[in-house]
C-alpha cells in the first residue's frame, strides 16, 4: 500500500537513504517528485528484514505473537536499526492492514504545529486555517497510527496524546464536537523511557498507556550475520533506483562490511552501498571514525607502561600498510589476486597481511583498531613533547 506520506527524499526499508553523492550524481537533483526516487517496498521481504540472525529472530517470535491484537507496540533501538520497517511489518500482517500506515514523526514537527498535525483543525481555527483539514489521526482511523520518537513529544501534546488514548475520542482544534476512531498504535524510541520517566521528562501514565508491549531492535553489530543479506538487498535496490548496474559484492568484501561497528546501523549500511553503486568499488563503503585521543596519557606511555619507540615505528608502519592493502583492495573491487599484482607481492603474502592487518577477521579487526589507537595517541604525544 503507498504511503501519502512518502516525500521526493525517497524513503525505503524505514529510514532516509538519499545521500548528498546521490543527488550530486542525478540529473538536475531538483526538489521536485522524481519517479526515481520513489520507496520500491514500503516493507521488505521477510528474509531480509529478519534475516538470519539469533537476536532478530526472537524479534520475530514476539512481533508475530502480537501483530494480531491491537495491543499498543512500543520499538525501542538505537536510531537506524529499522524501527519504522517492523512497524510497516506490523501493521501489513495485523487486521488493520486494509487501512492507512500513517507516520507522524514527534521530533521533526515543532510542538506549536504538532497537536494541528495530530488531531487537525477546523476552518477559521487559527490565522492561515483558510479550510478545515483531518489530522492524522483521524487518517489513521481502522490503520495503524505510527509515532515515531515519542520521547520527544512536547509535554502539553501529552496530556491530550494521553486522553485520546484513553477513549478513542478528540476534537479538531476549533471544534467543540467530539470524532471518534479505531487505530492501532505503534510507538518508537532511541531512548530509554524508564529513564525519561523517573527523570519527569515523559508521564508515568503515557508511558503506560502506550507500553503494552515492548520490542528491542538489536543493533547491526549484534547481527553481523545478516549483513551480507541487507547489503546486497541494499545494493539490489540502488541499482534500481539510479538506474544502473554494480557488480554484486565478494566474499572477501562482506567478510569485511561483516567485521566493521557500523554505529549508525542500517541506515549507515545503506548510505554505503549507495556510494558503492553510484562510485563503484573504489568507494569508501564505511567511514573510519578518528579515535578520540586520550588528553590524561603521556607520551610514551600505555596505561602507565613505557611504549618502546621501536613499538611505535612499528605500529605506525603496520598502520599505514593496512591503509594501502584496504585502497588496493577497493581498487581491484577486492580481487585479492589482482591486488597482489598490484601491490607486487605475493599472493599467499598478501592473505597474511590481510589477516595480520585484521581486515578479516573479528578479533583481528579488534586486535587492529586496538593498535590504531594506541599508535594514533602516542605518536600525536611524542609529536608535541
Amino acid at each position: 500500500m503507498r504511503d501519502s506520506n512518502v516525500g521526493p527524499e525517497g524513503r525505503f526499508f524505514g529510514w532516509p537513504c538519499a545521500t548528498d553523492l546521490a543527488l550530486e550524481h542525478m540529473a538536475g537533483a531538483c526538489p521536485t517528485r522524481n519517479a526515481s526516487w520513489e520507496r520500491l517496498d514500503s516493507v521488505p521481504p521477510d528474509p531480509v528484514l529478519f534475516g538470519r540472525s539469533a537476536a532478530m529472530g526472537e524479534v520475530r517470535r514476539r512481533a508475530e505473537k502480537i501483530c494480531r491484537t491491537n495491543v499498543p507496540i512500543l520499538l525501542c533501538g538505537e536510531g537506524g536499526t529499522g524501527k519504522e520497517a517492523l512497524a510497516r511489518w506490523i501493521h501489513a500482517n495485523s487486521e488493520y492492514s486494509p487501512g492507512e500506515f500513517v507516520k507522524v514523526s514527534c521530533a521533526a514537527i515543532p510542538g506549536t504545529l504538532l497537536e494541528s498535525e495530530l488531531f487537525g483543525y477546523e476552518q477559521g481555527a487559527f490565522t492561515g486555517a483558510n479550510v478545515s483539514k483531518p489530522g492524522r489521526v483521524e487518517l489513521a482511523h481502522r490503520g495503524t497510527l505510527f509515532l515515531d520518537e515519542i520521547a520527544e513529544l512536547d509535554p502539553n501534546l501529552q496530556s491530550k496524546l494521553l486522553q485520546f488514548l484513553q477513549d478513542g475520542t478528540f476534537s479538531r482544534i476549533g471544534d467543540h464536537s467530539e470524532r471518534r476512531i479505531d487505530a492501532r498504535l505503534v510507538c518508537a524510541t532511541n531512548k530509554d523511557l524508564d529513564q525519561e520517566t523517573e527523570a519527569g521528562r515523559f508521564r508515568q501514565d503515557l508511558f503506560y498507556r502506550i507500553h503494552g508491549f515492548r520490542l528491542n531492535l538489536p543493533t547491526l553489530r549484534e547481527r553481523r550475520e545478516d549483513i551480507p543479506v541487507l547489503a546486497e538487498y541494499f545494493r539490489a535496490h540502488f541499482e534500481k533506483q539510479f538506474a544502473t548496474k554494480a557488480d554484486i559484492f565478494p566474499p572477501e568484501m562482506l567478510d569485511y562490511l561483516k567485521n566493521l561497528n557500523w554505529p549508525g546501523n542500517l541506515r549507515e549500511l545503506s548510505n554505503g552501498v549507495a556510494r558503492y553503486v553510484l562510485i563503484g568499488p573504489e568507494a569508501a563503503i564505511y567511514h573510519e571514525r578518528t579515535p578520540k585521543k586520550n588528553g590524561t596519557m603521556r607520551a610514551g606511555e600505555d596505561n602507565g607502561a613505557p611504549v618502546p619507540l621501536k613499538r611505535l615505528a612499528k605500529d605506525a608502519i603496520r598502520e599505514m600498510e593496512r591503509n594501502v592493502i584496504l585502497e588496493s583492495l577497493r581498487a581491484n573491487q577486492w580481487n585479492r589476486r589482482k591486488t597482489a599484482q598490484a601491490l607486487k607481492i605475493s599472493y599467499r603474502a598478501l592473505i597474511y597481511k590481510i589477516h595480520d592487518a585484521g581486515l578479516m577477521t573479528r578479533k583481528g579487526a579488534q586486535r587492529g583498531e586496538q593498535a590504531k589507537n594506541l599508535s594514533s595517541s602516542a605518536m600525536g604525544k611524542c609529536a608535541t613533547d
